[in-house]
């Protein structure tokens, strides 16, 4: 139950910072991801010092596995996604970020509900197809279908074998596949 609940805040906010960014634009969007990852920062430190804050102490608590590093899965994940809104332009950065809430949730909410087949590291086939097929369809509005297969395909890979951090590789690795092959990108309406 811990996890599923995990996964599914991780999939909202994931989709949020994409529609934030796609929202805002790149400058804004620079500005409130790095106000938020400062923020953050101050706050994981205030943590790792054994001051309790208010509301963070309690998210923390609540959704975050144990760790040396409080909130490291946000905190990674704000940093890629600061990453790629500085290095790449929004119509790249948008679909690394949607590509990351959507396969990184799916792949453990279906892995642990009906993963019986387990390939590498306690995940499954299971889990990882349904991640990848979910993530395809999610990427329509955004990429072409061969660009939607590619993408959700590399970071189901990613997910599944990188000894890195998903949350720091996928939106990067993503981002580079589509300045790699614009090809994918669809056409702004």
């Amino acid at each position: 139950m811990f996890e599923l609940f995990r996964k599914l805040v991780h999939l909202v906010f994931g989709l949020a910072i994409a529609g934030m960014v796609l929202a805002l634009g790149q400058t804004a969007a620079i500005a409130v991801l790095a106000g938020g990852l400062f923020i953050g920062v101050v706050l994981v430190d205030l943590l790792l010092r054994g001051y309790r804050v208010p509301v963070f102490s309690v998210l923390v608590q609540s959704l975050d596995r144990s760790d040396r590093l409080p909130g490291r899965g946000a905190l990674y994940f704000a940093v890629s996604a600061l990453a790629c809104v500085i290095l790449f332009p929004v119509v790249i950065s948008v679909p690394a970020l949607v590509t990351l809430a959507v396969l990184d949730g799916v792949t453990t909410i279906v892995g642990r509900r009906f993963g019986r087949t387990r390939i590498y590291n306690g995940k499954s086939w299971e889990g990882t197809i349904a991640g990848i097929a979910v993530t395809i369809v999610v990427l329509l509005p955004f990429l072409t279908s061969t660009g939607a297969v590619a993408v959700a395909v590399l970071a189901g890979i990613i997910e599944l074998l990188s000894p890195v951090d998903d949350n720091l590789v996928i939106p990067v690795a993503v981002c580079v596949l589509l300045q790699l092959v614009p090809a994918f990108i669809l056409p702004a309406l």
